[in-house]
C-alpha cells in the first residue's frame, strides 16, 4: 500500500498523526508523510488516519504489482 496526500486540502489538524504517529507528522497547515508505504502490519492505523481526516485530504493506493 502506498499513501497519497492532496497538499490542497490538507490543513494540518494532525488527526493523522494521533492515528498512526509513525507514518505522519502535522505541520501547522500541512502533513509529512514519514513512511509513504508502510507495511502491512501499520495497515489498520493507516486506514484509521484516513478514516478520521476532517478534510479527507488521505487515501490509500494499492500495489499492484503484489
Amino acid at each position: 500500500m502506498r499513501i497519497e496526500v492532496d497538499l490542497d486540502i490538507c490543513q494540518g489538524h494532525g488527526m493523522c498523526q494521533m492515528e498512526a504517529p509513525d507514518v505522519f507528522e502535522a505541520e501547522v497547515d500541512h502533513v509529512d508523510i514519514l513512511e509513504p508505504q508502510p507495511d502491512e502490519s501499520k495497515r489498520a492505523e493507516v486506514e484509521a488516519a484516513v478514516q478520521y481526516c476532517p478534510t479527507q485530504a488521505l487515501r490509500i493506493v494499492e500495489d499492484s504489482s503484489a
